[in-house]
């Protein structure tokens, strides 16, 4: 009998081993994420489903604490308020749930952090395009071959799986990666 948990496992550190080519994207996006906060910015992420739920996650890790205690860093989920989400999926369309909250609280020098495990989420690419014309710097987490969002984005890294689960997994990582950059190179830690 085969463990799905040993077959998961597996295919998990082969993708980690893959990864090691995305260090300088990593690291240019903590970079991009510092300088933006430095200057007084705020961090907003977005992104549908598992992904609005990792945008939560690292929002929180900026908001509460992620490696020591520290003053609180503007971030923020574009996913977590529920009547703007479903008044502007009515109102609009659900292609504009980020891009017109962005419309209301994106300003110049602002980052958007983009998750999208295909890079291809309307929506997300919507979000993309407004903080573009806000003047927005953007990262990409993204996944398979970065989809429509890859050209879209200042700095994208992209997970070359094609496996949601394992996608997300490693966004995950990468994410608590920028959060400890972020701490690090504004001398929190």
């Amino acid at each position: 009998m085969n463990s799905l948990f040993l077959h998961n496992l597996a295919e998990q550190i082969a993708l980690l081993q893959s990864l090691q080519p995305l260090d300088g994207a990593v690291a240019q996006a903590g970079a991009l994420a510092t300088q933006s906060l430095r200057a007084g910015g705020k961090l907003m992420f977005c992104g549908n489903g598992g992904s609005a739920a990792d945008s939560q996650h690292l929002a929180a890790e900026l908001t509460g604490r992620f490696i020591k205690d520290r003053k609180p860093l503007a971030a923020l989920a574009l996913s977590t308020d529920s009547s703007a989400l479903t008044c502007i999926g009515n109102d609009y369309s659900f292609d504009e749930v980020f891009a017109r909250q962005l419309q209301g609280l994106g300003r110049a020098g602002d980052l958007l952090i983009a998750i999208s495990t295909s890079g291809n989420s309307r929506n997300v690419i919507r979000a993309v395009e407004e903080a573009r014309a806000l003047g927005m710097s953007v990262i990409g987490l993204l996944g398979r071959d970065g989809g429509a969002l890859r050209d879209l984005c200042d700095v994208a890294i992209v997970v070359p799986s094609q496996v949601t689960a394992r996608i997300q997994e490693s966004h995950i990582l990468i994410g608590h990666t920028l959060c400890g950059l972020i701490e690090q190179q504004l001398g929190l830690v």
